[in-house]
């Protein structure tokens, strides 16, 4: 995996198993708004758990998430 030079990428290019913090959403104001009512804002820690191809499914507050490819890619983290 390449680091951006800031350290942060989408969190599609995020391996499994690897706990990165999320620092920001680059989508339209609806996806934001969504994505924050599932939990999704700045400084909250997410673990990958599957990433094969199709939906990424994300463990974040003691749940799951299963996010599409597009959102996924909107979503901006660091390594944790």
């Amino acid at each position: 995996m390449r680091m951006a030079k800031d350290g942060v990428l989408p969190l599609s290019m995020i391996a499994p198993g690897q706990r990165v913090k999320l620092v920001g959403i680059t989508a339209g104001r609806r996806l934001r708004h969504r994505l924050t009512e599932l939990g999704l804002t700045p400084g909250v820690e997410l673990e990958v758990m599957q990433a094969q191809g199709g939906p990424l499914l994300v463990s974040v507050y003691n749940s799951r998430l299963a996010l599409g490819q597009g959102m996924a890619h909107a979503i901006l983290v660091e390594l944790a």
